[in-house]
């Protein structure tokens, strides 16, 4: 018997058929970037070390990192998309580490570099940053593009506890979080928030309240839903050699979605609802799944619980 999912609908508002209808069809692609940017929770502003989840490549002096130039890592992400996916347009997406963690004149010229390569192919620009590293200045920089491209500002909000965010070394609060979203209110930007479920001294009922914190401001329009990897070389990846701690299965995990999507506001577009850590540094957990094995496991999984996007959204 055919289902929903079988026609390409599926029980969320998700990323690709979001993209599918605003592009016409058109296959959308994002190239990610790395601009070399550090972090106020390495370079000693805000601490040393960085998140305690994080894998820690700054431990690497900026020397020995050979990175390709901006031009080069936006060409070969390109050829590679076009080649290996039959891409068509393009999302050009500074994801590593702070990308908005210098002066604005800065940023600027970064950003107009990778923008004019394909100018006729590129769609949109997307920046990962801080909530802690946004200011009107760099606002109104973003913004800037936002008549001639779609501009996300993707935001690590990770958990909604200050406790938590304490234990991890954030470095940031959830009230500069808030903040931060209170300075893009009515802005042209779209904002995206990323989270992390999983950790280990969080309940599911604490975890299920960040639909809550999410629904609660509407210009978040787009979201990334993580489950807690342990990784090689970071600090969590050290405690947990030492000391294991339970994370989430695949099982668990989708069960937890299962009951989380349904809080979650109706209109919200779920950009991806898990991550996938390199093979070589994650230490847990191992599902021993591709991602779209585990993308189909979640969706059926979805479909078949009836656990249907804001069907137990109440406006507040």
């Amino acid at each position: 018997m055919a289902t929903l999912l079988d026609s390409g609908v599926k029980p969320y508002n998700h990323y690709g058929a979001y993209l599918k209808k605003k592009y016409h069809d058109k296959r959308v692609f994002k190239i990610i970037v790395d601009g070399n940017f550090t972090c106020p929770n390495r370079d000693g502003s805000k601490g040393f070390g960085g998140c305690s989840y994080c894998n820690v490549d700054s431990f690497t002096p900026d020397s020995a990192r050979k990175l390709p130039t901006i031009r080069e890592q936006v060409e070969q992400g390109i050829e590679r998309a076009v080649n290996g996916y039959r891409a068509e347009k393009f999302v050009i997406y500074f994801q590593p580490n702070t990308n908005t963690y210098a002066p604005v004149h800065y940023l600027k010229a970064m950003y107009d570099e990778a923008l004019s390569i394909a100018p006729e192919h590129v769609v949109g620009l997307s920046v990962g940053t801080r909530p802690d590293c946004i200011d009107f200045e760099k606002i109104a920089l973003l913004e800037s593009y936002s008549d001639r491209y779609d501009v996300d500002l993707e935001m690590g909000m990770e958990s909604i506890y200050d406790e938590t965010l304490q234990k991890i070394n954030r470095g940031c609060s959830h009230g500069e979080l808030e903040k931060a979203l209170n300075l893009v209110q009515n802005s042209s930007l779209d904002i995206c928030v990323h989270t992390i479920f999983g950790f280990p001294w969080e309940t599911k009922e604490m975890m299920l309240k960040y639909a809550d914190e999410i629904n609660r401001f509407p210009q978040i329009k787009f979201i990334k839903l993580h489950h807690l990897h342990i990784v090689e070389g970071s600090i969590m990846g050290v405690q947990y050699k030492r000391n294991p701690f339970h994370v989430f299965s695949l099982e668990e995990y989708t069960e937890f979605l299962c009951a989380f999507i349904p809080l979650l506001r109706p209109d919200i577009i779920i950009q991806r609802l898990f991550g996938l850590a390199d093979q070589e540094l994650l230490i847990a957990p191992n599902w021993g799944l591709g991602k779209s094995s585990i993308q189909t496991y979640i969706d059926k999984e979805l479909e078949r619980r009836g656990a249907i996007q804001g069907s137990q959204f109440q406006s507040k």
